[in-house]
């Protein structure tokens, strides 16, 4: 099959998060499949200026019109490292930028205008490749009106849209319909328009073909009004193509026994190389070495949907007892600024590192014994994925993905892989980091608890064979 796949992020080239992994591994393993798969990113400066890669122009011109403008854009190409083609949509005014939704903490007020670009352009380069592609698969909001373009003009593709994470929906005022160039009609209840705003996602899920998730919980959930963010009625009525896969762990990067960053490589057959990460983990964060209790961390945005408000109120009662904390993200003030705060009062026992590291992340999951990830809702919950392949215990609240990736610790049948919580409150998190605290002291189930922990297996090949099943059926 050939698939096109529309994204805003793909690793190595543009990154912010999660997404961008995901089109990485997906679309090397769909490749190793058989597939010729290809990717349309816009070309960022970032992209411009990385040395590593080798751009050329395709000599492909493309027009489209946003509003009253009408705009060309030139088509250039590349391939990543793995030999996945990828297409870049240029356009200085509007990709020319330091960041790829916003600076400073901001989203670009012209973020409608630039994806409606994004997404026209898309549609107009896939008219233009011959043989034409039997799947556009497009991902999150900022492309998905792509679906909503191809039918409109009776396009010959199917078109699959992948929700990453439903709170995150494009929506913006009802006066950018006006940039979309739709028909009058589109802006309605069975089009683009929901609660008098223009909402990209929304028109993604009534018109493309087939609908994922990045869970088969999180496709329940967000079906109800607790986790539907508002369209759980437009997702009910399109139950019927909304289907759930679990993305995968791309374990070429994610895997202590070959991953470079790490002070000492290990495995579930010869892990004492994990004690060697740990160590030097302390060591290079400036804490105390050696504690009794366990070296706790939390990698994440620090946003409310990841539940750092349920750890900050614990962070005096954890930290008075001889453990560790590591925390590396970024996010809101006001979290940050409490963060700081108490680094300072606990030096040597709590390091808030800003911002995001991705080596730093990999020996932190390397250099840990537990995890923390207290999400108020998680989509999939890959963060899981990686800190158990590198025997880090997870203590998870569940919901979405978590569902299917952690077992809590059944001391009586000797079972599971991490320690999970139910209620997503202070008291419940602080009960899970006691029971958990209680089985670190006891050496030899930790050390089977870890070893199991590192034998899970959410690997690429079996989210591939999911979404080659999907497009598959949609070409009978």
């Amino acid at each position: 099959m050939k698939i096109l796949m529309a994204s805003t992020e793909m690793a190595p080239l543009a990154r912010t998060g999660g997404l961008g992994d995901i089109i990485e591994a997906l679309s090397i393993e769909l490749q190793k499949r058989g597939h010729e798969v290809s990717v349309v990113l816009p070309f960022y400066r970032s992209i411009r200026e990385n040395p590593a890669l080798s751009i050329k122009t395709t000599g492909v011109d493309v027009s489209v019109n946003v509003g009253s403008k009408r705009l060309d854009a030139e088509i250039y190409e590349c391939v990543t490292p793995e030999g996945v083609q990828v297409f870049l949509v240029g356009r200085d005014e509007y990709f020319d930028r330091t960041g790829i939704y916003g600076a400073e903490g901001r989203s670009y007020d012209d973020n409608a205008e630039r994806f409606i670009y994004f997404s026209k352009a898309v549609v107009e380069l896939a008219r233009h490749i011959d043989p034409a592609p039997d799947v556009l698969h497009v991902h999150d909001w900022q492309t998905a009106l792509i679906p909503v373009y191809v039918k409109e003009r009776g396009l010959p593709f199917k078109t699959v849209l992948t929700i990453h994470n439903l709170a995150y929906q494009g929506s913006f005022w009802g006066v950018d319909f006006g940039l979309t160039n739709l028909p009058g009609h589109y802006f309605s209840e069975h089009g683009v328009e929901f609660n008098g705003r223009l909402n990209f996602l929304k028109g993604g899920i009534l018109f493309a073909d087939a609908v994922t998730t990045v869970s088969e919980r999180y496709s329940r959930d967000i079906q109800t009004p607790e986790a539907g963010c508002g369209l759980d009625g437009v997702l009910r009525a399109n139950a019927h193509k909304l289907i759930g896969i679990l993305n995968g762990a791309d374990y070429r990067i994610w895997n202590p026994a070959t991953d470079p960053s790490l002070p000492a490589n290990y495995s579930p057959e010869a892990p004492e190389g994990k004690a060697i990460c740990r160590k030097a983990l302390l060591e290079e964060l400036g804490l105390a070495p050696n504690p009794r209790g366990p070296v706790f961390a939390m990698i994440s945005r620090l946003a409310q949907q990841k539940g750092i408000d349920l750890l900050i109120p614990l962070l005096d009662r954890l930290l008075s007892d001889d453990v560790r904390l590591i925390l590396l993200g970024e996010g809101e003030e006001s979290f940050e600024r409490e963060l700081m705060v108490a680094a300072r009062k606990y030096p040597g026992k709590f390091v808030f590192q800003k911002g995001f590291d991705d080596a730093l992340a990999h020996r932190i999951d390397a250099g840990a014994d537990v995890m923390l990830i207290p999400s108020h809702f998680e989509p999939c919950g890959q963060t899981a994925m990686y800190t158990l392949k590198y025997g880090t215990l997870p203590i998870a609240r569940i919901t979405g993905g978590l569902h299917q990736i952690i077992q809590d610790y059944d001391p009586s049948a000797n079972v599971g892989n991490g320690f999970v919580f139910f209620e997503p409150t202070v008291e419940a998190l602080w009960d899970a980091i006691g029971r958990t605290k209680k089985i670190f002291a006891k050496p030899a189930a930790w050390k089977a608890i870890m070893e199991r922990a590192m034998r899970s297996d959410f690997s690429w090949p079996i989210a591939a064979a999911r979404y080659e099943q999907v497009y598959g059926n949609l070409k009978r």
